[in-house]
């Protein structure tokens, strides 16, 4: 059910109700198969039945159907994968939040000069104890999804060792020189994240969609890491087992540096 928090301008909405408002924000009919969506934002008090939304949700909606600047974050961890993002338009900035097991997502306005700090929020950055020792982590894709996939077996294991487990795993697929340090970073894995900034622009001189993006590992206590390989953006259907992998350790004020040149400056915005 769709609800909202006046006190914070955040709504909790599923992929449904976002269609449904946006339908009605752009004067647009809502398809018959839509109606029970259309429903229950009735009875929230989001739309009228004369398809009129409520005032507390023009801001947002003005720049989910219209955004200048879109961020998307997609971020997996042993819940599965997330998908949160930002919404930027001329005057407002929405940001979403999704959660594990849960249809709905939360939709809030943030402060638009905070906007580099709710990216890292998304991503749960924290302040690095000091310089992360620079270290570089190189294999294919292919042995890399080998420990990935023994640390799933091994998670559903009652009493198992995760690390010796994705270790062995890692060294029969190949990554013998790697797998005693690899072991160590996919067993302390929070998430691993990829951050999408888009925009209409000019990219070699055509008109289009102009697009950057930065991919990590958030380790926990093993710090965070860039995946510099395979490189962002990432061809269709993902890298082949044998792709080069690389991550390289870098402290968090390197990560806010990455955050904050994903988003496109005045010039970019003005010749798109």
């Amino acid at each position: 059910m769709p609800s909202f928090d006046v006190t914070r301008s955040r709504f909790r909405l599923s992929d449904d109700d976002v269609f449904v408002l946006a339908q009605l924000a752009t004067g647009q009919p809502v398809p018959a198969a839509m109606e029970p969506a259309a429903a229950r934002l009735r009875d929230a008090g989001l739309a009228d039945g004369a398809g009129q939304l409520s005032a507390l949700l023009l801001p947002l909606m003005r720049t989910v159907v219209q955004p200048s600047v879109i961020v998307s974050l997609e971020a997996g961890g042993r819940q599965g994968v997330l998908h949160h993002g930002l919404l930027i338009g001329d005057d407002h900035v929405v940001c979403h939040e999704t959660w594990p097991g849960q249809e709905e997502a939360e939709y809030r306005l943030v402060e638009p000069r905070t906007v580099v700090w709710t990216l890292a929020d998304l991503i749960a950055l924290r302040q690095s104890d000091g310089d992360a020792t620079e270290e570089v982590v190189e294999t294919t894709v292919g042995v890399l999804e080998a420990g990935l996939a023994a640390l799933e077996k091994a998670s559903s294991t009652p009493g198992a060792d995760e690390r010796a487990l994705v270790a062995e795993a890692l060294r029969a697929a190949g990554g013998d020189g790697v797998a005693a340090r690899l072991a160590e970073l996919v067993v302390e894995l929070r998430s691993q994240w990829r951050m999408t900034a888009a925009w209409q622009g000019r990219q070699d001189g055509a008109q289009g969609v102009v697009a950057r993006a930065v991919a990590a590992w958030d380790c926990g206590p093993l710090g965070y890491w860039l995946r510099e390989l395979p490189a962002e953006p990432l061809a269709e259907g993902g890298a082949q087992a044998g792709a080069p992998f690389r991550l390289r350790r870098v402290a968090a004020k390197r990560v806010w540096q990455e955050l904050t040149a994903l988003l496109p400056d005045a010039t970019e915005l003005t010749t798109a």
